[in-house]
């Protein structure tokens, strides 16, 4: 039962029309499924504080078994997911 409130957005190369049914372009990235203990982490991390410098990121990173991108991604995603919050 994994947490839902971290997820990948979709690869910047994939085409607007490939988002709707169609199948030309590159494929979109496979969803991240983050781990219940990651997404714990990451919203801790996240209450202490909403944005994460580059040396941050990468402590995260290395400590989550990530990349920095999907800890960027994530960091992005739950700030707009608070701003609707809001």
């Amino acid at each position: 039962a994994d947490e839902s409130s971290g997820y990948e957005s979709e690869s910047a190369g994939a085409e607007r029309g490939a988002a709707a049914g169609g199948t030309r372009g590159r494929q979109r990235r496979a969803r991240t499924a983050f781990t219940s203990e990651q997404v714990c982490r990451l919203e801790k991390t996240f209450q202490r504080q909403k944005y994460l410098g580059a040396s941050e990121r990468r402590k995260l990173a290395a400590a989550l078994q990530l990349s920095e991108m999907q800890i960027k991604t994530w960091f992005q995603n739950r700030r707009m997911k608070l701003k609707r919050q809001i």
